[in-house]
């Protein structure tokens, strides 16, 4: 049986669900209804329930949701119960803070390797991983079974960067630089364009301006 297509407005949410839920297994809250959780979230009891119903239910009528369950089986199908090991290319402001920002790690992703074509950064450490020439990436990326490849170059580098990453059998980009990447589909690409979001807070805050 061919397995069931899920929406990517349903995979989005998911990570949202993920951390909500995380929060409140902190708190020590034990278990809650989708009416609960609606409320804290801002997405109706019924689209949870929809939502959750994609991946079999996990809830029991007049009980709710077991919070520590309902947590690690999220967890289960956003795949980060267990390791995935990535690599930064692009060693400047963006890519160090990225690369600093120690809660993916705590998510199971696992910062192996950093790359650059600045000579003046090799040898250079971010946490404590080396900076490396960028001619070293191929060869890295293979022994050391990289699935992650994170893009923090100008966009005329990025579109023949992901083309060496894809001969080097890498699994999914992260890309931050302003380009869409032609890749063959096995390869998942995550685009991050920074611009975009503030471009939509203006958009947002000229909207409500003109509604005053």
């Amino acid at each position: 049986m061919a397995e069931k297509e899920i929406s990517q407005a349903v995979i989005a949410r998911l990570p949202r669900y993920f951390r909500y839920l995380g929060d409140l297994k902190e708190k020590g809250v034990e278990r809650i209804s989708s009416q609960e959780l609606s409320s804290i979230m801002k997405v109706t009891a019924s689209q949870i329930r929809q939502d959750f119903n994609n991946f079999g239910g996990f809830g029991q009528q007049g009980y709710g949701y077991n919070v520590s369950y309902l947590y690690e089986e999220i967890s289960k199908i956003l795949g980060i119960d267990k390791q995935h090991s990535l690599v930064i290319i692009g060693a400047g402001h963006l890519g160090k803070a990225i690369a600093g920002y120690t809660n993916f790690t705590r998510r199971g992703f696992v910062f192996k390797g950093a790359f650059d074509c600045n000579p003046d950064l090799y040898g250079t450490r971010i946490r404590d991983v080396e900076v490396r020439p960028i001619e070293e990436m191929e060869s890295f990326v293979k022994d050391n079974k990289i699935e992650i490849a994170v893009l923090t170059i100008p966009k005329d580098q990025a579109v023949p960067m992901a083309h060496k990453l894809a001969d080097c059998g890498i699994k999914a980009i992260w890309n931050f630089a302003h380009v869409d990447l032609e890749v063959p589909d096995k390869i998942q690409v995550e685009n991050v364009h920074l611009s975009d979001s503030l471009m939509k807070l203006s958009y947002n805050i000229n909207r409500y301006e003109n509604n005053i």
